[in-house]
Order: structure tokens, then sequence, then C-alpha cells
């Protein structure tokens, strides 16, 4: 993983290049400032303060540079605003001319992150920017963003023939021994009787990626107690209900909702807030074998309820509704669950928004509002009670899936509101953990979507206590 503490510091007085941040109401009386030359030099390149991301070098002389870029908002910095200057300046360290770079410092960090493992060592290795602040309590709390960032997108991105069920308990357990976490993993007949949700759907793996319930412990237990549950579906083929081709290609993400929720854990862990955290991974591979779970199949949850599988692509729900069921049982006071859980909140929302579900308006606005503030966005959506009966089987407590494709994020909620207590406040985020398209900063591939909108309203609501 990069080492992001050596590209954002303290600003101590060191000697830095200065980068000026313009945008199209500033740029012209800013420019009257400028040396001609300077302004010969930006009307040459046609800068004019209005074009996303560009940006211009002043030279000073040998080694002497300064910089000009065009952002949105030169007042209220977005966190990928430098990200283009953190890919593209030459090596070297850098500050703003004037004020602090604030949430713009993730994108510089995480722009200079490669996600390389599968590529040849570059001959030579590329040279660092370093960013000073002035704000140096933000440092590194900055820094553990950006590594909870890359931690997302590098298990999302990694292949699930190196990434299954066991791979993914060695990532947890790899994080809990940074932060001094506890770990417990259950398994083979322990899961079939007391997991049979999980056990079933990742029955049909190979002995090699056999299913689990992956479970760290952290924090003082005499602390608020919160669950954070995270889908692990290391790769989901459909089982028997079968994706074709095009629907399977990126399915390696489809433990996104795992990822999310690690990540979560140990930013939470890297704050020593004041909390008891329970983390819920369950893990599987949805795969097709003589011991597949098959369309019709009746299982009996963790819980007691009795779930008729109408569909095997709707797995998901089913290894959460276990790991909820587990979490509820300790009686937390939160409960957030992440999954990549339905196509249907893509197209609703699109590939940048994750659907949010919550039983409890407070918690809802809470996350909104977090979201909003540090550009994380997230969506409510409602849990609609009158699809309840999209749920309804004819011959056991409730079906896994509806039989029509409206409504598909709300119906997938709306199971899982069955295995949280009424009274626990929780929020389910359907995310996508994916970019299709490369932004600065934002690579394609594996993305946090949500994350830190989540970890915002956790640190507001319990870093006070």
């Amino acid at each position: 993983m990069t080492d992001f503490s050596k590209l954002l510091a303290a600003d101590r007085g060191q000697k830095a290049h200065a980068i000026h941040l313009v945008d199209k109401n500033s740029f012209e009386d800013w420019a009257k400032t400028r040396p001609a030359e300077d302004r010969a030099l930006l009307k040459a390149h046609g800068f004019d303060g209005k074009t996303g991301f560009a940006f211009v070098i002043l030279p000073r002389g040998r080694d002497e540079l300064e910089v000009v870029s065009a952002v949105a908002n030169a007042k209220s910095l977005s966190p990928w605003c430098l990200a283009k200057l953190g890919e593209s300046l030459p090596e070297g360290t850098y500050k703003l001319a004037e004020g602090d770079p604030g949430q713009a410092a993730l994108g510089w960090l995480l722009a200079q992150h490669r996600f390389d493992a599968y590529r040849k060592a570059e001959e030579q290795e590329r040279g660092a920017r370093i960013l000073l602040t002035g704000e140096p309590a933000k440092v590194d709390p900055m820094i553990r963003q950006a590594e909870a960032t890359v931690l997302v997108r590098e298990l999302v991105n990694t292949p699930a023939g190196d990434l299954g069920p066991a791979e993914l308990e060695q990532a947890v357990r790899a994080q809990a021994d940074r932060i001094g976490a506890e770990v417990r993993v259950t398994t083979g007949d322990e899961l079939s009787s007391g997991y049979p949700l999980i056990a079933a759907v990742g029955g049909a793996a190979t002995r090699e990626r056999a299913p689990r319930l992956i479970e760290m412990e952290w924090g003082n237990p005499d602390h608020p107690r919160i669950a954070i549950v995270g889908k692990g579906v290391c790769f989901d083929s459909g089982g028997l209900d079968l994706k074709p081709a095009s629907g399977m290609r990126l399915m390696k993400k489809d433990m996104g909702g795992a990822a999310h929720a690690l990540a979560l854990a140990v930013l939470i862990a890297g704050e020593r807030l004041p909390i008891r955290l329970h983390l819920l991974i369950p893990a599987v591979e949805n795969a097709v074998s003589g011991n597949a779970l098959r369309p019709g199949d009746i299982v009996k949850s963790r819980q007691g309820l009795q779930v008729e599988i109408d569909n095997t692509d709707a797995e998901g729900r089913l290894v959460l509704a276990d790991a909820l069921a587990k979490a509820a049982e300790a009686k937390p006071e939160l409960i957030l669950d992440f999954a990549t859980l339905t196509g249907a909140a893509r197209v609703a929302l699109g590939p940048d928004l994750p659907a949010m579900f919550s039983n409890d308006d407070g918690l809802a606005g809470e996350l909104a509002a977090s979201g909003e503030q540090i550009a994380d966005p997230v969506w409510r959506m409602p849990l609609w009670d009158a699809y309840d009966e999209m749920l309804k089987s004819d011959i056991a407590d409730l079906a896994n899936a509806s039989g029509t494709p409206m409504a598909g994020a709300v119906v997938a909620a709306m199971f899982l509101k069955r295995f949280v207590p009424e009274d626990t406040p929780w929020a389910h985020f359907d995310t996508y953990a994916w970019r299709d398209a490369a932004k600065p900063g934002r690579p394609k591939g594996g993305e946090a979507l949500g994350l830190r909108a989540a970890f915002s309203a956790v640190t507001t609501r319990y870093q006070s206590l």
C-alpha cells in the first residue's frame, strides 16, 4: 500500500511550490495581481479559470515554479479538486498559496496510489508530490481515510481466484492485528447449524472456498455497542439461476460490502471512538455444483423464519439475514450494513449514489447530512411497508425475492428489515463499490461509496461521549 505519510505533512516553514486556486469568479481579479509574463503565459495556454481541472505551471527559474489551477469553488474545496495536480505535477513539495487544503488533501493522496499487484514492477519509482497543510491535527485522520479508501479499492479489485472466503478472513485478521481486535470464525457443522442461510448459499463451493461467518470485536465492552455488517460474496455466479456472462464479469466485486464494513471498522478504531464495535462478514462463494441451493428450497434462518428460495441469485440478502440476526442478539444500539445488493439501486440512482435505507429518521438524517458535508453523498430510499407483500410465500414464512422486477432495491431492503429488531436504529447501504470510468483521484475499478459518510456520522454521534 502507498505510504501516504510521505505525501501529506504539517507546514513548518519548509520550502514549497505555491499552488494558486482560482475559479470563474476570482480569476480575473487574481490575474491582475500577477506579473505581465504570467498573464501572457496564461493567455497563451487559454487559461481562463473556468475549465475544470485545468492548470498552468508558472516557471520561476531553475527548479522553482508556481502553479495556478481552476477549481469549481476556490472558497469551498471539494475532496477531488487537487487530485489532478496530485497525479500530474512534477515531484516536489507544494502548499496552497492561501488557506489549507482541508478535505481536498484526500484527492491529492489518492491520486498518487496505483493498484499494481498484477503489473510488472516499474523500472523507476514515481516521484512523490508532498502537500503541506497548516492543520497538523488533520494529517493523521486524513491519511487514515485515504488508507481505508484504498483498502476497499484493493479488496474489490483483487480477482476472485485470489480472494475467496479464506482470503477475506485473512484480510480481516490482518486489520485486527493492526488495531488490536479479536477475531472469531464460524465454519463447518457449527455454521450449518447456527447460520443455515450462510451455509446454504456457500454450500456449492469447494472445500478451499468453504463459507464462514467472520466476526471481529474491538473496543471497551463498557462502551456503547454498534454492529457493522458487510456482504462478503467473494464471487457470485448467480447459483443455479445462473447469471449471463455480462452479468458475471464484475462479480468479483460482490464482496464490496464486506470491504466497506471492514474499512469502516478500521476507521473507527483509528479514531479511538468510545464504541464497542462488532463487525460481521458472512463470506461465501455463490457457486454451482450438486450441492447448490435450488429454486424452491426452503431454509430455516438463524432467527427462525423459514425462507423459500425464489431466486438463487438473490443470495446476498440471505447471508446478510443470518449475520443481522446474530448482530441483533448482542443488543447493539446501532446497526449498519453495506452490500452490493441490487442492480435495481443502480438503475434508480446510477453508479455514484449509494441507496440508503433506514428504520430511523434521525439516523437517516445524520447519514445524509454527513454525506453532503464531505462530498460522499448517499440517497435515502423508502422502506415501503406495502411492498412487504411482494415477499409472500405460499408455503413458507417469506420468499427471498419478488416475482416482479419492480422496486427491487426496496424489496431487498424490506427482506433485511425482517431480521432487524424494530427498536434498533439500522441503516442499510446498497452500494455499487465500483467506478466504471476514471476521474482524477478515482481510477476505474473498486471504489468506496458511502464509507466516509457513514464514518462521519458515527464520529459525530459518538466522539463527544
